[in-house]
């Protein structure tokens, strides 16, 4: 038996060791890109006097006289700030798209989209996609990690220990320097063999998790390695310290199902401890097999690369034609108005005249007989300085797919027109498809992980809290059973990008044209309802909306009626409930028995209805 716990532990050390020198092996690959990016949040923060050298680390460059500026005009931030504000138009609505018209499969999709709804309501599914799309824009990629919390959802009981929770789903958005693929010229994450998400944790939360004891260490956070200060030659202006103390690395490095393991494989390391290993731990392929719990978002994506390209990248070149424009420019304006002092050797102080100057009423004394001091003539700026400056900032709007109005130097004076206006600035809107394609394309991925985890960890009948809807929360009562379509879809809102005035305009349209109005010509107190609440005035909003009580109650009684008997209510809408009785019956679930049910109970309101009209 000693022997077996020997080997054991030595085959435990081995793995350890093997995923750490995996994870070493995936760092040196990746290591210039890194810089890369290092190098753009330098950019980003001010600090745009530094390059990557020859041994691949970022230095201070080197300055040229004493007397040269090397001021930052950044104009990188402004144009990450606007594409950000642009990006962040799209507000997702996710839903889900029934797979058929059958009432089993409507309800299973209503279902799954109120789940959707809210899980983001919940996770401020909002505040994620903008910390995701800054590092999207600033790096070129980043990534979601969707994982089941059970300390997460509603409070199901108490007692002396604590809170007992129901579990819930967790989304947490990732920088890129966590994510280590296998090969990084492989496109797909999917189709990576492994991937590693390393990222430093205190090594009280290693404790807490595994209860392991480790000792900490001092770890650069963006590079994630042991923090050396002899390497980090340059001072980071960021708002936030990149090294952190008494942390350890805690490596996962998750393995998609093979033959040998068609559960796939999940290994946990710290420390060179071998904390977890163990099967892939979610159902969250699309197949209903194991897969990765990460969803990638691309700023722009690079054939032949996993990690995306960022727009940073495009215009450091820009930004630093555009600092020395700038700078020389100030240079030459400095010694036109300090000037430049021509005098003979001998004649003058000239310790006390480079001292102070020639100041307003100096009285200057100078040698007799010699040549009094004299300003040389340094003439204007030429016009070359600002001409240059024009086509820069012309330069940053056309690599970077941002062109307002207001940046434009004279493209829109030949326009006119309210029309012409609007089709360039939707021409100028198309050049941000692709990063708006690859948002909506993660929010998609992001809503089938939610669902294939719901119905992973519902194996039983699951109450939760349901999104706010007219100032109100709803309770979901669902199964496993009851979420059988992960096919998400964005609402058709949430695919537009428009501003809220252009929002606002669309309603109003739709009302002009009487497109939300019943067959009687009338709009429903629902409707009503729910306009008011999209416009922001919900308070105004009065009434309910009786239709969707009725339909409620239908649903009840179809359910009722296939077990049973429904009594019919005389504040009923009749002819309402006519028609989802049929409906349902028209789904073809019925035997004869329930037919006959269902025959009678519609006998029942057609003679009520009958009588309301008579009457």
């Amino acid at each position: 038996m000693t022997e077996e716990i020997r080997n054991a532990e030595k085959a435990k050390a081995q793995l350890a060791e093997d995923v750490m020198r995996d994870f070493a092996r995936r760092q040196e690959e990746r290591r210039q890109l890194e810089r890369g990016w290092q190098l753009n949040m330098n950019f980003l923060c001010g600090n745009q006097y530094c390059d990557v050298n020859s041994l691949g680390e970022i230095e201070e460059d080197a300055q040229g006289f004493f007397w040269q500026t090397r001021r930052a005009f950044n104009y990188i931030a402004p144009t990450i700030d606007m594409r950000c504000a642009k990006l962040a138009r799209i507000r997702p609505k996710l839903a889900v798209r029934a797979a058929t018209d059958e009432d089993g499969d409507v309800r299973a999709a209503d279902v799954s989209s109120r789940i959707l709804a809210a899980v983001c309501e919940r996770e401020n599914i909002d505040d994620c996609i903008n910390k995701a799309t800054v590092w999207s824009e600033t790096c070129g990629t980043a990534f979601y990690k969707i994982i089941w919390d059970n300390a997460a959802g509603d409070v199901i009981a108490c007692d002396e220990t604590g809170e007992m929770r129901s579990g819930g789903v967790r989304v947490i958005p990732l920088s890129p320097f966590e994510i280590y693929p296998f090969s990084l010229s492989e496109e797909s994450l999917e189709n990576q063999p492994s991937i590693i998400h390393a990222r430093a944790v205190s090594v009280e939360d290693i404790y807490a998790a595994y209860g392991v004891k480790i000792a900490g260490r001092d770890i650069d956070e963006f590079s994630l390695s042991p923090y050396s200060a002899s390497v980090h030659s340059i001072t980071r202006t960021a708002p936030v310290s990149a090294v952190r103390h008494g942390y350890e690395i805690v490596i996962e490095r998750y393995e998609r199902p093979a033959t040998d393991r068609p559960l796939g494989r999940l290994t946990i390391v710290a420390g060179g401890v071998l904390l977890f290993d163990g099967d892939l731990p979610y159902v969250n392929g699309s197949d209903g097999g194991r897969a990765y719990p990460f969803v990638r978002q691309n700023c722009l994506p690079l054939a032949g690369g996993f990690f995306g390209g960022s727009v940073v990248d495009r215009l450091i070149p820009v930004q630093r034609a555009y600092n020395a424009v700038k700078n020389r420019k100030h240079e030459f304006l400095n010694r036109i108005s300090m000037g430049a002092i021509a005098v003979e050797d001998g004649s003058v102080d000239t310790d006390e005249l480079l001292e102070e100057g020639l100041s307003p009423g100096k009285i200057l004394v100078y040698r007799q007989g010699g040549n009094p001091p004299e300003m040389l003539s340094l003439g204007s700026v030429p016009s070359e300085f600002s001409d240059e400056e024009d086509r820069l900032v012309e330069e940053f709007s056309r690599v970077s797919g941002v062109g307002e109005v207001n940046w434009q130097s004279g493209g829109f004076n030949s326009v006119t027109s309210a029309t012409g206006l609007q089709l360039l600035i939707e021409q100028d809107e198309a050049r941000l498809s692709v990063s708006y394609e690859q948002i909506k394309s993660a929010l998609k991925k992001i809503g089938r992980h939610i669902l294939c985890l719901y119905r992973q960890f519902s194996p039983g009948m699951r109450v939760m809290r349901g999104a706010h809807e007219n100032g109100a929360g709803k309770l979901i009562s669902f199964s496993a059973c009851d979420i059988t379509s992960d096919d998400v879809v964005l609402e058709a809102d949430s695919e537009i990008n428009l501003t809220p005035a252009q929002r606002r305009t669309v309603i109003y349209d739709m009302i002009d044209k009487g497109l939300l109005c019943g067959d009687d010509g009338k709009m429903s107190a629902g409707v009503k309802n729910r306009i008011l609440a999209y416009l922001g005035y919900e308070g105004f909003a009065e009434g309910r909306d009786v239709t969707s009580l009725h339909r409620a109650r239908c649903a009840e009684e179809n359910a009722a009626l296939c077990t049973g008997d429904a009594e019919v209510k005389p504040y009923d809408d009749h002819a309402l409930h006519i028609d989802e009785h049929t409906a349902y019956i028209l789904s073809g679930k019925l035997n004869s028995l329930q037919e006959a049910r269902f025959m009678r109970h519609l006998e029942e309101h057609r003679k009520l209805l009958k009588e309301e009209k008579d009457g």
